[in-house]
């Protein structure tokens, strides 16, 4: 793993790399946390390449980290209308963590979010994803409240949703 990872734009024609990486993630992660068919009603839910697309189109904000040219993971995130800054999602291939890569796209994400006049970021994250839940604390996130929602199909996601205060530049 010595090559230099960078942070940038995703792509339009990057929304399928975005889908199979997310796959390749989420198949490696969530099995100890949710059963393989909630996640792969999520994935197929939350990471159709259309509507990463769409996303894009509508100007979300997406960033992706590469590795010699290669995606090795990605963020996602958009503005609410109250002044918060939606930190939708933050992955990292397996073989990558542990290598500042989620850092580099908080770091890249809380900027962007700051310079857009968002006063605190706002992310949902599993209450069962231990391993996450300490990182976003590492980040200076703090729960703010547990949350269960329905998703259909007869799957619940069962949240923590966190925020983060953001300093003005």
């Amino acid at each position: 793993m010595t090559e230099a990872v960078v942070a940038g734009p995703l792509a339009l024609d990057e929304a399928e790399a975005v889908a199979e990486l997310a796959a390749l993630i989420w198949h490696a992660h969530y099995p100890s946390i949710i059963t393989v068919e909630q996640i792969d009603y999520m994935l197929a839910e939350r990471y159709k390449p259309a509507l990463i697309r769409q996303t894009l189109a509508r100007g979300d904000r997406w960033l992706a980290a590469r590795a010699a040219g290669v995606l090795v993971g990605f963020a996602h995130g958009y503005a609410l209308m109250d002044g918060d800054y939606k930190l939708d999602k933050l992955y990292v291939h397996p073989d990558w963590q542990r290598h500042g890569i989620g850092r580099l796209l908080m770091d890249a994400m809380t900027e962007h979010a700051r310079r857009h006049g968002s006063r605190r970021l706002v992310l949902r994250v599993n209450r069962n994803n231990a391993q996450a839940v300490a990182a976003y604390r590492k980040y200076g996130f703090e729960v703010l409240v547990p949350i269960v929602e329905d998703i259909g199909e007869g799957f619940v996601m069962d949240d923590y949703v966190m925020t983060k205060d953001l300093e003005p530049t």
